[in-house]
């Protein structure tokens, strides 16, 4: 589906299309970064499915980036996406022999998205006069961005967390004690990212509530924590997801013809582990070998994505090729599967044939696990994952330890690897974790359907912001 420009459309034109204001109209301000593109997008086809004219804006680079991976028959025609002017930025590659495995080779394009606040700003007041009421949803990491909605007399905003509530829940606690067990926070963001993350703080308390990308039926006692917390600035939180969730009967017949899920059409059930690390990671060759002997020494089924790292602009200069031992994927070839393009994570997850997920821990993949009932081999590399993964192994009992947080500078042996592969894919254990992933995931894609504690929440929200 082609990516629509509305630059175009001047405040004039807008308004000559609705001479009769509609009565609440929502923007979508996304982070630059894949899965919160992805999220938000999820979250604008959700809103439009109500009948709500939605706007979601971003730069050219990312607009295009979140079409491209996400399926256009998803999209309904209804969401206009806007084109933001951004300056040029540095796209550098990514450094997998790097001691911290934050992606600070995406930094230069976040620091570009400050300079969003302009073009924002003026969007925000050409579409404020098409509607009485105007609601701006943006990123956490987007409020320095928006923050001129509060000269609209009609405007009021909503946080998007991206996170986990656990991991927002803690990354509030500044005073108490920690659980005994929890990652320390050391490591996992740089200060260039830190001092980023200072300019969005003082805006963050404009807005009127927060929605969350969770559900309570995955971690309910922690989004009452945090909508309790005396210092939390918002004033409302909804839980509304998992929202892979809501997109799951939209999705079906996307990428189906895909090499891996074919290859897993022909697999037994809960028989193949699938091994991805995000949109961020970059693994040394030395790693990545290691990984490779891991894999196969475990005896078990495997599709392993490996790719390298988003560079700031996907469709700047081309994609390394990540180097695996010689003669691999041929030896392999009866076992697993080695992909190197974009692969249909949430497909592959809910396919009947996958039994296990190693994974870095992003929120949207812990997520999109968790609704799968599929259990986690957990190895955290930055940001929210190690506080994501210790949910994971700890709290939800849903998974296995790859790597601990706090081994993170330690190669990661192959035999390692292999032996956490065998307990998660046939051990006894394994067997009573992917049990409990599964409670865990109908519990998840109950609370979707009608009468459903996520479903209730949407309800909620919604009737907040038509009222």
């Amino acid at each position: 589906m082609e990516i629509l420009n509305h630059q175009e459309d001047s405040n004039h034109g807008l308004i000559n299309k609705s001479k009769q204001l509609a009565q609440v109209v929502v923007i979508i301000i996304p982070f630059p970064c894949q899965s919160h593109l992805n999220q938000l997008l999820q979250l604008s086809c959700l809103i439009s499915s109500h009948n709500i004219p939605v706007h979601y804006a971003a730069s050219t680079t990312y607009l295009r980036q979140a079409k491209l991976r996400f399926p256009a028959s998803a999209v309904p025609s209804q969401i206009r996406f806007h084109e933001l002017p951004t300056p040029p930025f540095l796209s550098p590659p990514p450094d997998p022999n790097s001691p911290s495995k934050f992606p600070s080779h995406l930094q230069p394009s976040f620091d570009a998205s400050l300079h969003l606040r302009g073009p924002t700003a003026a969007l925000l007041h050409q579409i404020s006069a098409t509607a009485k009421r105007v609601i701006i949803i943006h990123d956490f990491l987007m409020a320095y961005v928006v923050q001129d909605m509060s000269t609209l007399p009609n405007a009021e905003s909503y946080v998007f967390g991206a996170s986990s509530a656990f991991n927002s829940h803690f990354r509030e606690m500044t005073k108490k004690p920690l659980p005994a067990g929890l990652p320390p926070t050391e490591g996992c963001h740089t200060l260039e990212f830190q001092k980023f993350l200072s300019h969005q703080t003082d805006f963050l308390s404009l807005a009127a509530g927060t929605i969350l990308n969770s559900s309570r039926a995955i971690e309910g006692a922690y989004i009452d924590l945090l909508a309790k917390q005396k210092h939390n600035r918002y004033q409302k939180i909804w839980a509304i997801g998992p929202l892979n969730q809501w997109m799951v009967s939209k999705r079906e017949d996307s990428n189906i013809r895909h090499k891996c899920l074919q290859w897993l059409n022909k697999q037994a059930p809960k028989s193949v582990l699938y091994v991805s690390f995000g949109t961020t990671i970059s693994m040394s060759e030395e790693q990545i070998k290691e990984v490779a002997i891991g894999l196969e020494e475990s005896g078990e089924k495997f599709i392993w994505v490996l790719r390298d790292a988003d560079r700031g602009d996907i469709f700047a200069g081309d994609e390394k090729r990540e180097k695996v031992l010689e003669g691999y994927e041929e030896r392999v070839r009866e076992v697993g599967m080695v992909v190197r393009d974009w692969a249909p994570q949430v497909e592959i997850l809910g396919h009947p044939s996958t039994g296990g997920f190693m994974s870095h821990c992003g929120w949207s993949s812990c997520k999109e696990s968790i609704t799968m009932g599929v259990p986690i081999a957990t190895w955290p590399m930055h940001s929210d994952q190690p506080n994501n993964a210790f949910l994971v192994t700890d709290i939800l009992k849903v998974g296995l330890v790859v790597d601990r947080w706090e081994d993170r500078e330690e190669l990661v042996s192959s035999s390692a690897i292999a032996r956490t592969v065998k307990r998660l894919m046939t051990s006894k254990e394994g067997e009573e974790i992917r049990k409990r992933a599964e409670e865990l995931g109908r519990a998840s894609r109950r609370s979707v359907e009608e009468g459903g504690v996520s479903r209730l929440e949407l309800d909620s929200f919604i009737a907040h912001i038509t009222r």
